[in-house]
């Protein structure tokens, strides 16, 4: 059996807290998108990255890999997931006015077909539903290059 390794590096979580000061959370998210800002480590970890940006839309993309794989052969659930809930994440933040403490306080997941290596590079979209003062509701869907659906879902963020 051949070894398989994975190394990879990623900045300072932290780090983007001295940015805050003085832009809008879709401001944060652009500069992320764009380069400007270091993407979170979990992106760095499961290999995702922030494509595209808009007050209330964020766009997620990923090539599925060996190394999202559980024993079954398919990509692992987690993997979807996580895109759905940083896209709706995300999608909430470009809708403040000032970043603001908030959390995921509800994620529902639907899988309609296996994501695998041979699924090519997929889109994560996440859109805000609603962005009230404390409760906010958002969707996501994951789609291969041709459109087709591999899994959608719905969060509640809770702002703190």
């Amino acid at each position: 059996m051949a070894d398989r390794t994975r190394t990879y590096s990623w900045d300072d979580p932290f780090a983007l807290s001295e940015h805050l000061a003085g832009r809008s959370g879709l401001e944060l998210m652009q500069a992320m998108a764009s380069g400007e800002l270091p993407a979170p480590p979990i992106a760095h970890t499961l290999g995702f990255r922030l494509v595209e940006v808009e007050r209330g839309r964020a766009v997620f993309e990923c090539q599925p890999a060996e190394f999202h794989y559980n024993p079954i052969g398919t990509v692992h659930a987690g993997l979807p997931t996580t895109l759905m809930d940083s896209a709706m994440g995300l999608a909430f933040v470009t809708t403040l006015e000032q970043p603001v403490p908030w959390t995921t306080l509800e994620l529902k997941a639907n899988f309609t077909r296996a994501l695998t290596v041979e699924t090519g590079l997929v889109r994560c979209t996440g859109t805000v539903i609603h962005a009230g003062r404390r409760v906010a509701t958002t969707e996501a869907r994951v789609e291969d290059a041709e459109g087709r659906l591999y899994a959608h879902g719905t969060s509640t963020i809770l702002v703190l």
